[in-house]
């Protein structure tokens, strides 16, 4: 693999509300060495919905010598909106590269699921039921989705070049077939599922065969057992409040680090044998999902995770005691596999 990469999480924005409510740029730029340093990652995808902390992130990963993908990831924000992001994102990201800094930008990520005007829906859930809904008028509700979606990236890089002269991006979900002429680099969400493990590696390899350099992103799984085998639902086990924010666990799970360190390990092993040119893992760390380990075992939202450490409240880690967070097993199985 050319770029070695972590997804790093500056905070998710939805309907006012931050995944992230601590934002210490001292404390960024000390994860993101470990990131480069101790992870040996070459690259770190910055991900979420406020400009000037991406700038701030992103700033320290190129002081660090990382390539910068710098990723505005808006959540129910209107197109109108989306466009005004990526407008004032692309103008920092092209000044960062200015500077001499190796920068992609990334036009957006899962947009017709996560924003509004591009599915029928109130939220993701209510979006994702519509579009898998009967079965035999399925095609022509993709069809006119991803119509919708090329129609607006179109408008979207016609925006992000306005002010950025680097390589572009987008992350699609693989049901988002869109055309990627204007893309410098395809880049695709790909979750190994047990229901397509026995031809995943096969799914990459036809991915690659495409000739456009590509990019692996939002892979991983939570740190239950048995979640590897719905990873890509495997953190749809908690309930929520009525402004998004995680309450508990839905039930009772058992914590098992070995599965999802494992399951990023195998990944990292097809991705590179099958000359894949970045990855991405998701994620370094969930902040709105901190550890929990005593009292109610629904109250551990870590299990939920795909971070590789796991979060503490209110106090700090033994492996790096000036963090807020301990390492999973998934934190040394990535490190082993980028250090090979």
């Amino acid at each position: 693999m050319r770029a070695k990469g972590m997804t790093y999480d500056t905070g998710f924005i939805a309907n006012g509300h931050t995944s992230r409510q601590d934002f210490d740029p001292d404390v960024v730029r000390r994860e993101l060495a470990i990131i480069r340093d101790d992870l040996h990652c070459t690259a770190v995808q910055i991900v979420g919905g406020d400009a000037d902390r991406l700038d701030v992130a992103a700033r320290h990963a190129a002081e660090l010598g990382l390539e910068v993908w710098f990723s505005p990831y808006p959540l129910e924000r209107t197109a109108a909106e989306i466009l005004a992001l990526f407008a004032d994102c692309a103008r920092r990201a092209e000044r960062l590269r200015a500077s001499g800094a190796e920068v992609v930008f990334v036009t957006g990520v899962e947009l017709s699921l996560m924003n509004r005007e591009f599915l029928p829906g109130d939220s993701v859930w209510e979006r994702l039921e519509f579009l898998l809904g009967d079965p035999e008028t399925r095609g022509e509700r993709l069809a006119e989705v991803i119509g919708r979606l090329d129609r607006f990236l179109g408008e979207a890089v016609a925006v992000v070049r306005e002010h950025f002269a680097g390589k572009l991006t987008y992350c699609a979900i693989p049901f988002e077939r869109i055309d990627w002429t204007p893309f410098d680099i395809m880049s695709i969400e790909l979750i190994r599922s047990a229901e397509v493990a026995d031809r995943f590696r096969a799914g990459v390899r036809d991915l690659v065969a495409q000739g456009k350099p590509l990019a692996i992103t939002g892979f991983g799984t939570a740190t239950w057992q048995g979640a590897a085998d719905i990873a890509p639902r495997s953190n749809e086990i908690v309930e929520y409040d009525a402004t998004g924010a995680p309450i508990r666990l839905t039930g009772s799970f058992i914590r098992d680090e070995t599965e999802q360190a494992a399951y990023l390990s195998e990944l990292l092993e097809i991705f590179d044998t099958e000359a894949v040119d970045s990855t991405f893992v998701f994620l370094f760390a969930l902040h709105s999902h901190p550890h929990r380990p005593d009292g109610d075992p629904r109250d551990d939202l870590d299990l939920a995770s795909l971070g590789i450490v796991k979060v503490l409240e209110h106090t700090h880690g033994d492996t790096y005691p000036d963090m807020p967070w301990e390492p999973k097993q998934a934190f040394a199985a990535v490190a082993r596999s980028y250090s090979a």
